[in-house]
């Protein structure tokens, strides 16, 4: 288990907590690990009906670690792009039990593009969804090229997956991929409410019912693995290995 996750059972739902504040809750290699096993050994826990997706220090997730991006673009081993990440993406398309996410402050890159996998989001007014990927010379990820047009129609998918513009909380509600805006730091509890209502409802009709509104998991996956690709080739290119550094640069200056 990473330590900078937090995993806890309450009432029924388990509660997966982001808490690495003094780096916006970028999500490491071991982080992504931790939150596929917490994802994954709910699976068959009659006692977990909901899982809930939370950050601490009033932020979601800056996103990707961008070290770790800097060394595969640079890397010439071959290896394949966080593999950790991708099996994270794996979880929840594979997931069974609906997720909620309480979002309060800035969900960048898969901290926006992991909510499509979501079933229930609370954002706080506070909250930012941004994917910086075109502008870093990569291209969307997470199946969020398959769920995100879907989700809120093509326009408004274009305008933040390849345009890169940031949505606010309201903005994201009116497209249809936040459920409720309220007030900062009250997301999470605002979540365990949800979760309780879930909980309260027949587990196998939920279970069914959600199957039902949901993309066949092979279709998604599929599009994860076309999107990984993609992804694995733009980190070596010129593009991306020269915003990177320039995003570096500006960072140490």
């Amino acid at each position: 288990m990473s330590e900078y996750l937090i995993v806890t059972d309450e009432d029924g739902a388990r509660i997966i907590t982001m808490r690495r504040p003094e780096k916006k809750n970028a999500l490491t290699q071991d982080m992504y690990r931790a939150m596929s096993d917490a994802i994954d050994t709910a699976q068959n826990n009659p006692d977990i009906r909901c899982l809930i997706i939370t950050g601490v220090a009033g932020v979601f997730t800056a996103g990707n670690d961008l070290d770790d991006f800097l060394k595969a673009g640079t890397d010439t081993s071959g290896a394949p792009r966080a593999s950790a990440a991708t099996k994270f993406l794996y979880s929840l398309a594979h997931n069974v039990k609906p997720i909620i996410a309480a979002v309060d402050g800035i969900a960048i890159g898969i901290g926006t593009t992991m909510l499509f996998h979501c079933d229930y989001v609370l954002a706080s007014t506070a909250a930012v969804f941004s994917t910086p990927f075109i502008q870093l010379g990569l291209v969307p990820e997470g199946a969020s090229s398959l769920l995100a047009p879907r989700m809120m129609g093509h326009h408004r998918a274009f305008a933040m997956l390849v345009m890169g513009h940031k949505v606010s909380a309201e903005q994201a509600r009116e497209a249809g991929f936040v459920n409720a805006v309220v007030a900062p730091g009250h997301t999470e509890a605002e979540a365990k409410k949800a979760a309780r209502e879930l909980c309260a409802l027949p587990a196998e009709a939920v279970a069914i019912s959600r199957k039902l509104l949901r993309l066949p998991p092979d279709e998604i996956t599929r599009r994860i693995d076309q999107e990984t690709h993609l992804f694995s080739e733009r980190m070596k290119s010129k593009e991306a290995v020269s915003a990177f550094m320039r995003f570096f640069q500006r960072k140490k200056g």
